[in-house]
Order: C-alpha cells, then structure tokens, then sequence
C-alpha cells in the first residue's frame, strides 16, 4: 500500500534510485515524489502507473529508511538546536501548505514571501525545502549532521609527521603505525598472545620485536645477541597495547587461551531467561546433582565416618518449586536419578512423615512427572533414559559438555544449599581454605547421619518453596495484573490454575519399572538364568516356560532389575505397562540380598578359581593318560610273552562265562576280613583244638566254625 513517507526502491542502468513519496491524491490520481539520489525538487507521478509497476516487480517499497535517526533534545548541544531551530523557522510557514508547495509556480510564490519577511536568500530556503522532504518532513530533519564529521573509529591517515602527543621522558620523536605495523601486531598477538601459553601482553610485545625489529645479531661469550632498530622505528609499548585494545576480540583470546568452555561459561553475553521459554508448571523439570560439603557419620555407628552424601534436585522451571529430591550415597549416577524421579511422582506427605516431619499436601503439592526434564550428558544419556521417552513420554534434553549455565536454575540452588544453609550451621562441613599444620581435621566433626542429613535438606526444600523471595522474576502482564509474588508455591499454584503446563499422574509401580535398568536373560529348564542365578514364578510354571525350554531349547527374554538387590527380576510386557515379578529360587542362597556388584564378585571369584586350577587339572589329566597307557603297554607285553596256542574264535567266544565264573570264585577269596584289636592279658592260655597256642590271633575262627558245625551235623545224625 502506498503511504506518505514511504521510500520507493527502483532499478535502472545506473543501480538503484530511490524516491520518497511526499503526498498522495486517490481522486485525481497524483502524488509527488522527490529523488533521495539527487539534488532535484519534487516532481507529480501517476498513483495507477506506481502501483501497476508494484504489480510487475518493476519497483519495490523499501523498508528501511536510510535518513531514520533518535535524537532527543536532552543529548543534543546547544548548537545543533540553534542550527535547527533557525531552519525551522524559515519553512515551517510553508510545509504545510499542501499540495502547493510542491508546484513549482506556487512554491515560488511561497518562497519570495519568506524572502520579503526574513531577509534570506532563495538557495537557502530551497536547501532546507530539499532536507526536509528527503529526510521525514519532521523537525529534526533539519539538525546538521555532526555525527559524521571527524571520522569517529575511523583510522587516521598516516603522513610524514608523528601523530600523537609528543614523548616527555625520552628522546626522539617515535614512529607512526602504519598497515605493515599493524599486520605485524595482529601476527605477534596470533603467535604469542592467542596462545595455550598463555604469555603476558608485555612478552608478547618483546617476542614481537625480537622477530620483527631487529637488524642482526652477534655472539658475546658465546651468547647470541640481536640489534635492535634505533628507538624512532620501534613501536612503543602503549602503541603496541592501544591498537590490542582497540581490535581485540574477547572470543577468540578466551578460547585460544583457556578454553572454548570457559568462554560460554563465563564470557559469552547473556541475553536468555529459561522461565520465559516454559509455559506453565511442569513444562520443564531441571535435574542435577552435587556432593555435599559435609561429612557424615554411620547410622549404625556415631564414631564410623561414612563420606560425603550426593545429592539430587529436580526442581520447575516456571516456578523455581524443587519438586523432588534424592540424598543418599548412589552416585551420581542412573540409580541415583531415578530414585529422585521416583520421589517426584510420590506423595510428599507420605514421604516426609518417613523422615518424622509432618506437613499438610499445600505445603509440597508435587506428586506428578513432567513434560521434558532438561539434564546433563551422562547418567540421561542411553538406554535407560529412552524408557522415559518411549513409555512415559518424558522428553530428555541434554546440555552440551561443560555448560551448567544451561541448567542455572538447579545450579544456583546448589551453591544456596551448600555455602548458606550447610556450611554455616552443620558439623563436619568442608573447610573452604584446606587444613594448615596442627589444624583439627574437619572430617572428625562428622557428627549426622544420613536420616539427620535428609531431615536437614527437606527442611531446607520446604523453606525454599514457601518462603523464598525470588529476585529479578520475569512476569508477565498477566502476572503483574493478579499480582503474584515470587514465591514458589504461589507460582506453582497460580500457574496450576491459569497455564495450561504439562504435568501428569503415573502410577509408581509403571514409573519404577522403566526407570529401573534393563537387561535380558536366558529361559532354560532350571530357570530363569540372569547373572548366574535362577529365577521363577508361578506365571512362568504355570504357562510351561521351563518345560518347553528343555524340549525346544533355551531362548531370551528381556527383564529389568534393582541393582540395589537381586531376589527380583521383572518380566514386563512390550509395552512397559504390565510386569511379572520373578523371585529367586530357593538353593541360590549364596546370592540372597546380594547387590548387582556382589553378585558379580562372586560370579568373578568362582571363575577364578576355576580358572586358578585349570594348569592343575590339565596336568593331572595328562598324566592319567601316562599312567593309563603305561598299564596298557604292560598287558600287552604280558599277553605277547605267553605266547598263547592258537585257538579257534568260536571257541574263546564260548568260554567267556565259565572263564568268569573260575574269575569270579578267585576274586572271592578277598572278601572282607575284620581285623579285631584285643589285648592280650598276662597269665591268660588260649587253646586250639586241645592245642596250647600263645596268640589268639593266630587262631582261625572260621576253621573252628567249621568243626564246630561238622560235629553238630555227626551228633544229629547218631
């Protein structure tokens, strides 16, 4: 649409030429444009005849005006307000009187009014007529243009004589920078300065003039020497630091120097919110985790020093409410996140009363799981992490390696934790300044346990959510009008009921099951197999898994288990809604409460072991077969030195069982025989049929059973 003011872009041989429009007449078909390329006065065009060329593409509205300036009159000296206020009153009689200053006859009428009255010459009042037109029609239109005079940032020419103040403390006059000079300064700062190195500006600028402003060098005592150039042709130290200063980029100095890291940690502009991007409670979870400054005790033991616990936060983007939290000794790691995911979706009543603080549901009304947790490379990376995205629908964003300013919200609440709630008030904390001769160590004031620990940091998250006073909170106008404090439980509850956000309901048992880490075992006739040990259920007996696993062989299935103890396994179907719970069978005692580490130490140490006497069994085998093939070699000799008579076939064959019989009556002959042990008494004669004998053991038992017996058969017989 054509408008007043508005800049037409056309194209010719010559480039481009640009008009702006001064005044527009729909009913008679006119307007009048005045060229910004040249000096001419306004000239009347035919309003169709722009807008069929519009149409074609043969001319274009330009959106940028180039003569566009703010200038306001606090910031404007003394001078260019005369300078404009005097145009201003030679014209303003006449601008706007429209459409007639812009005819050429009756401008001119306009125009020797002005004369008459103010005294001024013609060129004068069509010069300022022209600026004006070309530059807005607006009063400022008229301010000269200061602002391009002198060259402001651009580099001065270089001539014969010195620039700059002349020196004080020394002679000469100096030398000016010139291109060259300054190509050998980008150079040197690229070499020496933007380095790994890390050199001084200072040793820069000496670097620089050893490799550039000397004319030779010798040798004194054997040492090499350079000669430099006469001080007039040196560039001095504070040229040298200037022209760094004035063409130095911060970017590449941090990221040359240090690292690129620690330019987007702590150079790089900050121009973002992370609220601003989140829509409503639940949108975006942040997650992190810290160890604590602080050592802790053994529950079981006072004096016992167990370490730093770890600490995970998950807290809401939007309203800065910490929605769940996990403080134990797993981590940082899987187990650990998913612990405090857990405690996410969980009741926050129930979950405080564990620890023997009572609240009401408004003070932590958390128990839901979120649109998208934003979390580090790490222990969010992989397959467990896939779970959430695949069966709950979690989103998982990643932040780049080494950039926890991704996450400042979680991040800042840490160092809150740690350095004003923590280390001010608790035993054991960490001493910032390290320990120093004789000092105590801190480690020994260890004096909580980790209940009394987890007691301390709810206390601490209650606190956070009910009571802080969030500085610098981006509200909107929505926000302003209901006037919402920046509370995290009033924004939480205000964002609940006026954003729509992204939170929902899970059921614990689905959300453990696919946070819980996955692996696959091996149905066989045993059992399940996993890890070594061997599982059922009465699903699985039921069904007939085992028997079809010795009859068609074993096959895989996929399981998810608690590293933290292995007397379960959980069967769940493709779609992670259901499971099967496996329990241990009951003779893999040795693994029973038994952690995922453990069992792996033990399943390591019997292989071990196995394979310890695995050179011993071998050898031992090794020489079985000697010692077999010894008795081998030593039947054959036998048999070859008889010399047995040739015998038919048939008849050796036919022999084989009385010869097994005469075999079987002569191994009789080593029946077993009891040796009974007795003493002899002094004085004391044994008899052997009526035959004195000094030793009852030389008597033999079974021949006097079988007088005994024929003399009974005699006297039955008589």
């Amino acid at each position: 649409m054509l408008i007043v003011n508005a800049i037409l872009a056309w194209k010719d041989e010559d480039g481009i030429k640009y008009e702006r429009i001064l005044w527009i007449n729909y009913i008679n078909d006119a307007m009048y444009l005045i060229n910004l390329n040249d000096n001419n006065l306004p000239v009347k065009r035919s309003i169709l005849e722009i807008e069929e060329e519009l149409k074609n593409k043969q001319v274009f509205i330009e959106e940028i005006d180039p003569y566009f300036r703010i200038s306001e009159d606090e910031k404007l000296t003394d001078k260019e307000i005369s300078i404009r206020e005097e145009a201003w009153n030679y014209i303003k009689d006449i601008v706007r009187i429209e459409p007639d200053i812009y005819q050429s006859k009756l401008r001119s009428e306009l125009i020797e009014e002005i004369i008459d009255s103010k005294k001024v010459h013609r060129n004068t009042i069509v010069k300022y007529l022209k600026r004006y037109w070309k530059r807005g029609m607006c009063k400022n239109a008229l301010l000269p243009d200061y602002s391009m005079c002198g060259g402001k940032g651009k580099d001065k020419a270089v001539y014969k004589n010195k620039r700059g103040r002349p020196k004080i403390y020394s002679s000469g006059e100096g030398m000016n920078i010139d291109e060259e000079v300054k190509r050998i300064f980008k150079v040197s700062i690229n070499k020496y300065y933007n380095t790994s190195s890390r050199k001084s500006l200072v040793t820069t600028y000496e670097c620089m003039i050893k490799d550039y402003f000397t004319q030779g060098y010798y040798f004194e005592n054997g040492a090499k020497k350079n000669i430099l150039f006469d001080s007039d042709n040196i560039p001095s130290i504070g040229q040298f630091k200037y022209w760094f200063y004035k063409e130095r980029n911060l970017k590449k100095e941090v990221t040359t120097r240090i690292s690129n890291k620690k330019y987007l940690q702590v150079n790089r502009p900050i121009l973002g919110n992370s609220t601003t991007e989140t829509i409503g409670p639940g949108d975006s979870f942040q997650v992190d985790a810290t160890i604590a400054d602080i050592y802790l005790c053994s529950t079981f033991d006072r004096n016992k020093i167990i370490g730093r616990p770890i600490i995970y936060f998950l807290i809401d983007t939007f309203s800065r409410m910490i929605v769940g939290i996990y403080v134990g000794l797993e981590g940082p790691s899987w187990l650990a996140a998913s612990i405090a995911i857990v405690n996410t979706a969980s009741n926050k009543k129930e979950f405080c009363k564990e620890y023997g603080i009572e609240i009401e549901e408004e003070e932590w009304p958390v128990d839901n799981i979120p649109n998208t947790i934003l979390a580090d490379r790490g222990e969010f990376e992989g397959f467990c992490a896939d779970n959430l995205i695949n069966s709950l629908g979690i989103k998982v964003q990643n932040a780049p390696p080494y950039r926890a300013d991704f996450k400042g919200i979680v991040e800042q609440y840490f160092n809150i934790l740690n350095n004003q709630r923590i280390k001010p008030f608790l035993p054991g904390v960490i001493n910032p300044n390290g320990k120093e001769r004789g000092d105590r160590d801190y480690r020994l004031d260890a004096k909580l346990n980790i209940n009394e620990f987890t007691q301390i940091v709810i206390r601490c998250v209650l606190y956070n959510n009910n009571h802080h006073y969030i500085n610098n909170y981006p509200k909107d106008e929505i926000m302003l009008r209901d006037n919402v404090k920046p509370i995290p439980i009033e924004l939480w509850n205000w964002g609940i009921k006026n954003r729509s956000g992204k939170l929902r309901k899970v059921d614990l048992n689905i959300l453990k099951l696919n946070l819980m880490p996955s692996c696959v075992a091996t149905v066989t006739a045993k059992g399940v197999l996993f890890k070594q040990i061997y599982y059922t259920s009465s699903l699985l007996m039921k069904e007939n898994f085992f028997e079809r696993a010795r009859k068609n062989g074993t096959w895989k299935i996929d399981i998810v288990y608690d590293p933290r103890n292995l007397n379960f396994i959980y069967l769940k179907d493709d779609k992670g809604r259901k499971f099967e719970k496996l329990t241990m069978i009951e003779h893999q005692h040795k693994y029973k409460n038994k952690c995922v580490e453990e069992v792996d130490y033990i399943n390591e140490l019997e292989k071990y072991e196995k394979e310890s006497i695995k050179f011993d069994k071998l050898r031992e085998k090794v020489n079985l077969i000697s010692e077999i093939e010894s008795i081998v070699e030593n039947a054959a000799s036998s048999y070859k030195s008889m010399n047995p008579v040739n015998e038919s076939k048939r008849k050796r064959l036919n022999e084989i069982r009385d010869n097994r019989n005469k075999e079987k009556n002569i191994n009789r002959e080593s029946a077993f025989e009891l040796e009974v042990q007795e003493e002899k008494r002094e004085g004391q004669v044994f008899y052997l049929n009526n035959e004195e004998v000094d030793d009852y053991n030389q008597i033999d038992e079974f021949e006097m059973l079988r007088k005994k017996q024929k003399e009974r058969l005699s006297n039955d017989k008589g």
